[in-house]
């Protein structure tokens, strides 16, 4: 008898070489927490040596985004025809060398265009981790796997922060950069090493030595190898067919629903990161508190994740995060005004960084459940592109708003404005029922008894 090879990993205990792969996972978004908001800790400094105004600065702030939104979407795509593996290491290359080379800019424009080159490779690398994550781990440890990664991304963050505190203090802004894609280039080798190819890649694909590449990945899990390669399976075609699935009249108000929630939750999530440093400052705070703070939600964030995830066993998820919503929505608005006072500003910080981050996880979490499997990549991957316009248009919309005269308890109190409203659409939520879906392809294995 045979047995799916898919199963046996659902199913049985987790190895070494499976945490393993999950901790590369986590590693390489530690290194793209830092990468990611590097220009949020060193926005100040920068802006200062080349007389930034607020828009110019929201330009650089949205640069990466830029860039990371098209990775997402042309670039990380092409894990599935040349590999995962060989994608997670290009992109790192990538992101490496222009983190260096940031270092070396010397005009605004420099920066800009290295930043969106940088968050091309950052764009590449989230997408394709987290797939790799998710698939090593078991049934049982799936979903910690995956918040390991986000927890991963925020700790690389928090690091970051501390890191760029000394470092600019003592070499400049510049070293920030150095630092980070030294850091980046120097886990390549790691990578090639450790990080494991996608099962499922090598069975459909067929590289060269795939049949022996899939029994050496068998057998470092002390799983049964195979004999053969599995049959093909149908490969659905027309990718156009799953994006007008997605707004036909079954499914038009839950697609709808889900683009405003992720245009809005990520465009939130990065006023408050990119944001936080500088407006702090602004209101009052020395460059150094203003990074701590900023630092500090970060903080936060490491356990947002966990603990919606502890709270959504107990509650359901939609309303576990309308909560986290209007918590964060409440907190913005008196953020600025507890500033007179640095440890409560501190304490702010950080459980915003909390509800801030649990949004995100929240919503990664809950848009999976609403759609049926044949369509559900492609409506995660529609809200994600949603999601990443956000995140682009909000940091220059507030350098805008604060050229203009806005405050920063202004610009706090309009994101806490669209925490609430996203709060209010997710009433209008209401999941599809999903029918069984054709089973995928699957690896089965010989000599394991069913």
């Amino acid at each position: 008898m045979s047995r799916d090879v898919q199963e046996l990993i659902d199913d049985g205990p987790m190895s070494r070489f499976q945490w393993g792969a999950v901790a590369v996972c986590v590693l390489l978004n530690m290194l793209d927490g830092f990468d990611v908001l590097v220009m949020a800790f060193t926005g100040k400094a920068v802006s200062a040596e080349w007389g930034l105004s607020g828009a110019q600065l929201g330009l650089l702030l949205s640069a990466g985004l830029i860039g990371m939104a098209v990775g997402s979407m042309f670039v990380a795509p092409w894990a599935d025809r040349i590999g995962r593996r060989p994608m997670v290491l290009g992109c790192l290359a990538l992101a490496g060398v222009t983190m260096l080379l940031s270092a070396a800019s010397q005009a605004p424009w420099q920066l800009g265009l290295l930043r969106v080159l940088t968050g091309i490779g950052i764009g590449g690398l989230l997408a394709t981790t987290n797939v790799i994550a998710a698939e090593y781990a078991s049934t049982r440890w799936r979903g910690l796997a995956v918040s390991l990664n986000s927890t991963g991304y925020a700790l690389g963050a928090t690091l970051g922060g501390l890191l760029a505190a000394v470092l600019i203090g003592g070499f400049g802004w510049r070293s920030v950069f150095l630092v980070g894609g030294a850091a980046t280039v120097a886990v390549i080798p790691l990578v090639w090493w450790r990080l494991p190819e996608s099962l499922d890649f090598l069975a459909t694909r067929r590289p060269v030595r795939a049949l022996e590449r899939i029994n050496d990945l068998l057998r470092r899990m002390g799983h049964p190898l195979l004999g053969a390669l599995p049959e093909h399976s149908a490969v659905p075609s027309g990718v156009g067919a799953g994006y007008r699935e997605l707004l036909a009249a079954r499914l038009r108000r839950t697609t709808l629903v889900l683009w405003v929630v992720f245009f809005c939750i990520m465009a939130g999530f990065y006023f408050v990161t990119s944001w936080t440093p500088t407006l702090l400052t602004e209101a009052g705070l020395s460059p150094t508190a203003g990074i701590a703070g900023g630092t500090l939600l970060n903080v936060g964030g490491i356990f947002g994740a966990t603990l919606l995830g502890l709270l959504a066993a107990r509650f359901a998820l939609r309303h576990v995060l309308t909560g986290y919503l209007v918590t964060a929505a409440a907190l913005l608005a008196v953020f600025i005004t507890t500033t007179s006072s640095l440890a409560s500003a501190f304490a702010v910080a950080v459980v915003i960084g909390v509800v801030v981050n649990g949004c995100v996880a929240g919503l990664y979490a809950l848009t999976p459940t609403v759609y049926a499997p044949a369509v559900r990549t492609t409506g995660v991957g529609t809200g994600l592109a949603i999601g990443r316009a956000g995140a682009i248009l909000a940091p220059t919309l507030a350098g805008t708003l604060l050229d203009g005269g806005w405050t920063p308890h202004q610009l706090y109190l309009l994101f806490a404005g669209v925490f609430l409203l996203t709060a209010a659409m997710l009433l209008l939520l209401r999941p599809t029922p999903t029918s069984a879906a054709a089973p995928p392809t699957t690896i089965r294995a010989e000599g394991a008894s069913s």
